[in-house]
């Protein structure tokens, strides 16, 4: 006769008598299959890593791990949109939290024409999709790193011919009241630079590119408050954080800039 099972004991239930809460415990970069909605092609499957994280009563030990995992994994083979937002409650009530917050960062593709041959090419964003929730409402934030060219305005200012530019990276962190697609924040950062990148250009479209930005010169200052102002007329948009980092062709540091709705209508 076999011995009767032992129940193993529950060491993360157990009380902890220092009464200090935790703000976020969980897991961090857990690669999962998502399905994002394309505003092109109908829709698109990447790869995520997710971090997901609840607060911690301090009278819990330890939050249980694995429920996090358990929670990701019965969301279908592929996460949408939707069930990343539903998750955001049933992950919290299931770890018995007051809130919740899942991150999923994801590379996204876009189907660019160069500006004069035509030619097509994928060109790969940074886009992550953060939830919070807590004292019952879900919000939603999209962030988008846009790679760009900027030039210097007082380098063109001050030489008798050329100017300096740089790759910049523009970052839109947008919290929403509506659905926006993920290439209309793309639009609105590019639109605002010195001139927008491309994953292939023949040499028409490399004349093109760099008359378009020595035409168009922009500090990191310019970057952040010329995307600040699209943002502001954006009715979907409730908050944002803008950020551009320019990493300077003739220094060995970056140039950097941020923008909020306080600082940009203050």
């Amino acid at each position: 006769m076999l011995d009767r099972v032992q129940p193993i004991t529950d060491v993360q239930s157990s009380i902890d008598t220092r009464r200090i809460a935790i703000n976020q415990v969980g897991i961090k970069n857990i690669r999962h299959p998502v399905r994002i909605l394309d505003r092109d092609e109908g829709e698109q499957h990447t790869i995520a890593s997710f971090n997901m994280y609840v607060n911690l009563p301090h009278h819990f030990k330890g939050t249980h791990m694995s429920r996090f995992v358990e929670i990701l994994n019965q969301h279908e083979r592929e996460i949408s949109v939707e069930s990343f937002m539903q998750m955001l409650p049933e992950m919290t009530a299931r770890l018995e939290a007051d809130s919740g917050y899942i991150e999923m960062r994801f590379p996204y593709f876009i189907m660019k024409r160069a500006p004069v041959s035509g030619v097509p090419s994928l060109l790969d964003y940074e886009v992550s999709f953060i939830g919070k929730f807590q004292d019952g409402e879900t919000t939603m934030t999209v962030k988008v790193m846009v790679p760009v060219t900027s030039l210097c305005p007082c380098s063109k200012q001050i030489s008798d011919y050329g100017a300096h530019n740089q790759r910049s990276h523009v970052t839109v962190a947008a919290t929403l009241a509506d659905f926006i697609w993920v290439e209309d924040l793309v639009d609105i950062i590019e639109e605002q630079a010195s001139c927008e990148l491309y994953g292939l250009l023949k040499r028409s479209d490399e004349k093109y590119v760099t008359e378009r930005a020595y035409n168009n010169p922009k500090f990191v200052e310019d970057m952040v408050r010329d995307v600040a102002a699209r943002l502001n007329e954006e009715p979907a948009i409730i908050d944002y954080v803008v950020e551009s980092e320019n990493f300077e062709s003739i220094h060995n540091h970056s140039a950097y800039a941020l923008v909020t709705p306080g600082t940009s209508t203050g």
